[in-house]
């Protein structure tokens, strides 16, 4: 309990960091805010009373006071880019978010181990060498190369797939508006699971083929269970707390791609939002996407660590520090 609560200060500290940080950082970048929403031929006086609305013109302290108070309270106030609340653009954009990278890591996460899996039992052999190199080649080129790429072959080239977009325009009827969302999140979702498998199936393979010579599996292949069973109630069994424990850090990893993702496939996202937001100046959806960035990368990490101690016994029993 008390390595949690210290793992929890912990946490607790890093966002109070991340809430300074990003007060701080996004005041002193070069540029103006308001540049890039008023008229050039707005009159001082109106761009004082445009920074008056915004509040730049109080005091940094009092900046600062009311943008902890609107994180804290995750109202985020306006965006300065659209007017809206930045709660209300963030509803608008997370579910195609969540709809595009939940499938893609659950996918790549499931073809990574199956062949990670299959490699470590096939050593030597055919099978293991093309996981191999297939695992090297899918993430050594970089994201937005193979994804300009799949959209100038899939979509430009041959048409079968939507070049930009999350839906027709106008959308189609009915039903029809449902199969449309997914045909315009097929090619981004297809990019996202052909560059991230590679990861996992070499990670699992590495792991299988340690576990697989460990004295416990001899011994149950010795008393001739099936080789199925050895292979995944046994040796898969025993690496699953660190399976568990990647697959929840990967999370933030997976959601700060989604930036280079949405703006390549042009998606109504969250991704897209944040860089337009840091772009644009925008200090309250900046701010409050970094916000939520952080806090899902912390939870994420309390996650892991309880998950852990659940999965493998010998942490609760203090066997494993």
């Amino acid at each position: 309990m008390s390595a949690f609560l210290k793992r929890l200060g912990g946490a607790v500290a890093v966002l109070a960091l991340v809430l300074a940080l990003n007060f701080v950082l996004f005041r002193i970048m070069p540029g103006d805010p308001l540049t890039g929403i008023m008229d050039p031929r707005f009159s001082p006086e109106a761009k004082r009373q445009l920074a008056a609305q915004w509040g730049l013109d109080r005091p940094m302290s009092e900046q600062f006071a009311v943008y902890i108070r609107e994180m804290l309270s995750f109202r985020f106030g306006l965006s300065m880019m659209t007017g809206r609340p930045v709660w209300e653009e963030l509803r608008s954009r997370v579910p195609n978010t969540v709809a595009l990278l939940l499938p893609a890591l659950l996918l790549s996460a499931a073809l990574g181990i199956w062949l990670g899996v299959k490699a470590a039992r096939s050593r030597g052999s055919k099978t293991e060498r093309l996981v191999l190199l297939s695992g090297a080649v899918s993430f050594s080129f970089p994201s937005f190369f193979v994804q300009l790429l799949l959209l100038l072959c899939f979509a430009y080239v041959w048409p079968l797939f939507p070049l930009r977009g999350t839906s027709s325009i106008p959308p189609p009827p009915g039903a029809a508006a449902f199969f449309d969302y997914l045909w315009h999140l097929a090619l981004p979702l297809f990019s996202l699971v052909l560059m991230s498998f590679g990861s996992w199936a070499l990670y699992i393979r590495n792991m299988m083929v340690k576990t697989l010579g460990e004295d416990y599996v001899l011994m149950a292949r010795a008393r001739g269970l099936p080789r199925r069973r050895v292979l995944w109630n046994h040796a898969f069994r025993s690496i699953l707390p660190p399976v568990l424990t990647i697959f929840l850090l990967s999370l933030p990893g997976v959601v700060s791609g989604a930036v280079i993702t949405e703006t390549v496939f042009s998606l109504h996202g969250a991704g897209r939002f944040l860089l337009e937001a840091t772009n644009s100046h925008d200090y309250p959806s900046a701010g409050a996407a970094f916000f939520l960035l952080a806090l899902l990368t912390v939870t994420c990490n309390l996650l892991a660590d309880l998950l852990y101690v659940f999965v493998d016994p010998r942490v609760r029993r203090g066997g494993v520090q």
